[in-house]
């Protein structure tokens, strides 16, 4: 509850959460070891070479002996008072200097001044009564050499495994990209290779998935077969019975040629719902052309529709005889329970946007989710007058949409105050 805030800022991929995993606890662990040893021993060694070096001071200032100092690699001057730094100088990432600093000053109450300006020196500066005693002592003496070492060859091991278990957590999570990727592509309506690999659980899930595909395909397939069959093998007693028809008194005979159109139109539509999404590949297509195309067909058989709107531009990867199927049943339920439609197409950086809009009743909130459905006629809440359907239309169109990674939204038109149908659909 109290991170919530961090959560937009953190990885959303697998890969991304898992370095993150990792990298954290490295390191938290290097911060921790470093923090420790500088404590333990950097802190520990630099007050114990201070101390040994503030007695050899203390002696060379009870004898003064240059000779001694020079032996102990102690080179001593006397300065003017103007030559006094103004304060005591160290690097910020010197990190024992300031462990230097303190000791120095505890260790001597006449000490004016500290200076580190590199590795090599410490200067010491005194004050005295001809003016101010310039002390220069060899780094070395008084702190371990280059303690930044330390977190460099941490930071160097650290980064070294960090990339040794990045490069075999990818190739662990690898199968699992791939597993994805064979979903997406089967929910798109795609076939792509895959073969189950990787660690124990993976490799069943992988094997599930690939059991539950051939399932879902056979299931189809039978489907397919079953509903073309039937609708083939009746369109032979059809137009037996439209021969006939045609041979008897036309008044007489107006009425069962209609019943006849019926059929034949309930068994297209059998036809259209059997090939379902799967007709073709998906090919690089310009969804705005492609719509206009429909639009103009449309109206060459006199239906009252029109391409009201287009927005951006561009090439979306679709199957354009299931596209153009599903456009055209959006524009044939609008004008059937309406008077006229409109289609507007917007084509964004992620997603592209057909919607077919009409003036006639719509369809109620609570039955919209009905209404999706195979073999499903909400005739009370549309208009009779209009003639009827077998139901498939809007089922056709959202197995369109989702074969598609797309999905079909219904609503309330703004514009004309009837049914509103979007198909949406990821780039």
């Amino acid at each position: 509850m109290m991170l919530r805030w961090l959560k937009p800022y953190l990885p959303h991929g697998l890969v991304g959460r898992t370095v993150l995993s990792l990298l954290v606890p490295v390191v938290t662990l290097l911060v921790v070891v470093s923090v420790v040893f500088v404590q333990r021993h950097f802190e520990g060694v630099t007050e114990q070479m201070v101390e040994t070096v503030a007695r050899e001071i203390r002696v060379l200032h009870e004898t003064g002996d240059e000779g001694l100092a020079e032996a102990l690699g102690i080179s001593i001057a006397t300065l003017p008072d103007t030559a006094l730094p103004v304060r005591d100088m160290r690097r910020w990432y010197d990190f024992t200097g300031s462990i230097i600093i303190q000791e120095m000053r505890e260790l001597f109450p006449d000490l004016e001044r500290v200076v580190l300006r590199n590795d090599r020196d410490v200067v010491l500066y005194f004050s005295r009564a001809d003016g101010v005693m310039e002390m220069t002592i060899g780094r070395r003496h008084v702190s371990a050499r280059r303690p930044h070492l330390l977190f460099v060859n941490l930071m160097v091991a650290g980064g070294l495994m960090t990339l040794i278990s990045f490069v075999y957590l990818r190739a662990q999570l690898r199968p699992i990209t791939e597993l994805a990727e064979a979903a997406e592509a089967f929910g798109r309506g795609s076939h792509m290779p895959y073969r189950p690999k990787g660690a124990t659980e993976v490799r069943a899930a992988g094997r599930a998935f690939v059991e539950m595909r051939a399932r879902i395909e056979r299931q189809i397939e039978q489907r397919t077969l079953m509903l073309s069959g039937v609708s083939h093998d009746m369109r032979t007693p059809l137009t037996r019975l439209r021969l006939g028809l045609a041979m008897i008194d036309e008044a007489e005979a107006a009425p069962m040629l209609r019943d006849v159109d019926d059929m034949q139109r309930l068994l297209d539509g059998f036809l259209d719902f059997a090939r379902g999404a799967q007709e073709g590949e998906p090919e690089p297509v310009d969804p705005v052309a492609l719509v206009r195309q429909v639009v103009a067909d449309m109206r060459r058989s006199a239906v009252d529709v029109v391409l009201s709107e287009t927005e951006g531009a561009g090439e979306v990867a679709l199957r354009p005889l299931a596209i153009r199927r599903a456009v055209e049943n959006l524009i044939t339920n609008a004008v059937r329970y309406g008077t006229r439609a409109e289609v507007s197409v917007w084509l964004g950086s992620k997603v592209l946007r057909i919607r077919v809009e009409d003036d006639g009743p719509g369809i109620p909130l609570e039955s919209r989710e009905e209404a999706l459905r195979p073999f499903t006629r909400l005739e009370p809440a549309r208009n009779q007058n209009r003639g009827t359907g077998v139901g498939l239309g809007l089922s056709i169109v959202i197995d369109v949409a989702r074969a598609h990674g797309g999905t079909l939204r219904l609503g309330d038109s703004e514009r004309l105050g009837g049914l509103c149908a979007d198909i949406v659909i990821a780039r």
